[in-house]
């Protein structure tokens, strides 16, 4: 009894699917083949109408594709995508592909419109006996759905694309037919391995059959196409890495398929059946973590998102900046950069030897070409990515360029208060008496507009009254100019020439070379930022340098040099802004002076074998320490500190020509390494640098040369000693004399004393007893 109750069920199941079949087919053929009969019954007439008043026209984007990113020369450097896909045309992908997909997927392809009937209602009978359910759709109709699936934005849409309802199968239909009407079957085909999902990531037949062959698809044999025809229907089930027997077995069913079809003899399909899956993996990798360069893809980046957005990337809610995130994920760009390798290889280099990428101390830096404003290379010590001992903060840049709040300046951040003083006219040779500490008095404040104490202002009064400051380890008391105490980074000299210059007119200068918080705002005008208190990003330092590098010619940094999207369209993208913001002649006496820190100060030994200039930085209680330097061609601007809190973690006994002068000076030489090296060009005003004649009287020969080289004089010793009360062996006197002006670079000839004593007559130049002219003999 309760056998026969099964079986009048199972007829009734059965019955029923039949019914459900010759309905759904009834409907089907009312639509595309009898549309204005009413004899199909009140279902089809309605379903025709709904069908008749849809909105026939496809509108969708074309399917995503992988963003590109090349260095200066072309060489990919990192990739973006939210879906690994390589698109093709059809005559790149080798023809037993396209058969492989066509016989297994959809044979009658070439033979019917937007539906087949004939397909259609076969697999209709086929589904209403047997559990096992046969798809009916044509390869039109999957294309749709792909692009609909693949257009999806947001978890709603993914949904109602890819609901099993007749609905989405009336709306796939409709707009399978509008395609048929303005495509060519080969452009559907095209269309549709381009977009369709082949597993493991890769979608369209490009991307698999690198993903799994690392080949293209021009190149694909008999048996790797049927692998890849085979997958389509079940991608996780065929999915040839992890369920290599299923794959297997659904490769060869699309062989004996092609064998069906008469497109391969069964010869052909035994022996390509007889062989195992053979597989060679290439992963699919994107984004910065990939790339060799990372803190400059980072960077460039940015860049993208705010050329994407029109500028307004970080004015943005949250949800749209995702929307350009995905435009740059899935637009197709192809991305030519700034970057330079070689200049890239050698900060990597030099910051890995220099500092451990495990430690909490990092160094960074950051190179840009004078005259263009074009970003080189950007560095970090640390690996980039996630996990111990990484970080994804782009430290080297700013806060917009995915850093973080940046770094103090230092001693760097000195040079424009120098520029200011030479603008305005103040002579090289104005000397200050500069002591360990003083307390200078009298600054002038500014107007200033921007965040404040974490707080926004407006004309707020910031920057006057009275500083006391202090010199740093590495520099030291005295009299000192503008030549000279720039050389020894003297910083109660500093403290005077600012004021005399102004702080608003030190800080304007420095916002003319491009300077700014590395957070945004605008720099705080207040006396103790001509030592760098600003915290700023190397980027931006290595674009300043490289201003006076480019003798006063500011341009602003740059990464990207063309952008292409996938149909070939450039779009707008921003050029460096080059403006001219001192004289020439002013940056070229900065240039003068800054040559010699690394020949007489507090660089000396950091040299780099061609003409260079530069500035150490030793950041306030040694919270970091900094170097920026140029040659003609190149600027760089490196730092060193620990971004915990540089506060809680000084770097103490680290000065700006130690770890950074020796990243700087190791990276320099090898990004120019064959490259030319040109000089600097001399000053064509007079800048007022007259020099006194330091009194080296009674010192040794070696300590009077080291300080009158250090005052920028060249030095002789005079063949034989003459007859002076001093003692045998030092300086008995100088020619031209002590407290004599003269121009910077003349030489000072040094007599040393016999230790014998000798007459000195009245209105001898010596003016002092005991001492004779050689030639008085």
């Amino acid at each position: 009894m309760l056998g026969a109750n099964e079986d009048r069920l199972r007829a009734a199941s059965t019955l029923m699917r039949l019914l459900g079949a010759c309905v759904a087919a009834g409907v089907l053929v009312a639509l595309i083949a009898l549309p204005g009969v009413g004899s199909a019954g009140l279902t089809a007439r309605d379903a025709a109408n709904n069908f008749e008043n849809m909105d026939g026209e496809l509108k969708t984007s074309p399917p995503s594709e992988k963003t590109v990113l090349y260095d200066a020369n072309g060489k990919e450097i990192a990739r973006f995508f939210d879906k690994y896909r390589e698109s093709v045309s059809l005559n790149r992908v080798n023809p037993i592909m396209r058969q492989a997909i066509i016989d297994i997927e959809d044979s009658r392809f070439y033979q019917h419109g937007a539906l087949d009937l004939k397909g259609t209602i076969r697999a209709l009978a086929s589904n209403a006996n047997s559990e096992q359910t046969q798809g009916g759709s044509t390869l039109t109709q999957q294309y749709v759905k792909n692009l609909l699936v693949d257009n999806a934005k947001t978890e709603a849409e993914y949904r109602d694309a890819t609901a099993p309802t007749v609905g989405r199968k009336l709306r796939e239909l409709r707009y399978a037919l509008d395609l048929e009407q303005r495509m060519t079957k080969n452009q559907i085909l095209e269309g549709y391995l381009n977009v369709a999902y082949f597993g493991a990531g890769a979608y369209g037949v490009q991307a698999a059959s690198k993903r799994y062959f690392s080949k293209p698809a021009s190149d694909l044999n008999l048996e790797q196409a049927a692998l890849l025809a085979g997958i389509t229907q079940n991608p996780t089930a065929y999915d040839p890495i992890r369920n290599p027997a299923a794959a297997r077995q659904r490769r060869d069913t699309v062989l004996y398929r092609m064998v069906q079809l008469k497109h391969i003899t069964k010869q052909q399909a035994d022996a390509a059946a007889a062989k195992p899956i053979e597989l060679n993996e290439t992963k699919p990798v994107g984004g910065c973590e990939t790339s060799k360069a990372p803190y400059f893809c980072e960077y460039v980046k940015y860049d993208v998102l705010q050329i994407l957005s029109g500028g307004k990337y970080w004015q943005m809610t949250p949800k749209q900046r995702q929307d350009i995130v995905n435009q740059l994920n899935r637009g197709g760009y192809s991305i030519r950069t700034t970057l330079d390798m070689k200049a890239q290889n050698a900060v990597d280099r030099a910051l890995r030897s220099n500092v451990a990428p495990s430690g909490n101390r990092v160094g960074a830096e950051a190179m840009v070409e004078p005259g263009t404003g074009q970003v080189k290379a950007i560095g970090l010590s640390k690996r980039f990515g996630a996990g111990k001992g990484r970080t994804t903060l782009n430290l080297p840049a700013d806060w917009a360029h995915g850093g973080g709040n940046g770094v103090s300046a230092g001693s760097t951040f000195k040079v424009f208060t120098l520029a200011a003083a030479l603008d305005e006219g103040i002579p090289v040779n104005t000397s200050f008496n500069s002591p360990e500490t003083t307390t200078v008095s009298g600054f002038q404040p500014c107007k200033y507009t921007g965040e404040y104490n974490g707080k926004e202002v407006k004309n707020a009064t910031l920057g006057g009254g009275q500083w006391r400051v202090s010199n740093a380890g590495d520099s030291e008391a005295g009299v000192f100019d503008l030549k000279t105490g720039t050389w020894h980074s003297v910083n109660t000299f500093y403290a005077q020439l600012e004021k005399r210059v102004g702080v608003c007119s030190a800080v304007k200068m420095a916002e003319k070379f491009g300077m700014k918080r590395a957070n945004g705002n605008p720099l705080l005008p207040v006396p103790a930022q001509v030592l760098g208190t600003n915290d700023i990003d190397m980027v931006h330092l290595a674009a300043a340098y490289a201003g006076f590098a480019a003798r006063g010619k500011y341009c602003t940094p740059v990464s990207v040099i063309e952008i292409v999207d996938s149909e070939g369209k450039k779009l707008k993208a921003p050029k460096s802004t080059c403006r001219q913001v001192v004289d020439e002649a002013v940056a070229d006496k900065v240039n003068e002076i800054l040559q010699g820190v690394l020949t007489k100060g507090t660089a000396t030994g950091r040299g780099i074998g061609r003409p260079a200039a530069a500035k150490t930085g030793t950041c306030e209680m040694h919270t970091c320490a900094v170097f920026a330097g140029h040659t003609p061609n190149l600027a760089a601007a490196t730092a060193y500190w620990d971004p915990r809190s540089p506060w809680e973690y000084p770097v103490y006994g680290v000065y700006g020509a130690d770890t950074p002068g020796a990243i700087w000076q190791q990276s320099m030489r090898a990004a120019l390494a064959g490259e030319p090296a040109p000089g600097f060009a001399r000053p064509t005003r007079d800048f007022g640098d007259t020099i006194r004649v330091p009194d080296v009287r009674g010192m040794s020969v070696a300590a009077a040369t080291a300080r009158l080289r250090a005052a920028d004089l060249q030095v002789r010793i005079a063949p034989r000693p003459v007859e002076s009360d001093e003692r045998r062996g030092t300086v008995a006197a100088t020619s031209p004399d002590a407290q004599t002006e003269v121009g910077p670079g003349t030489t000072v000839v040094i007599y040393t004393s016999n230790g014998r004593g000798g007459g000195n007559g009245p209105g001898r130049p010596g003016g002092r007893p005991g001492f004779q002219w050689p030639w008085e003999d």
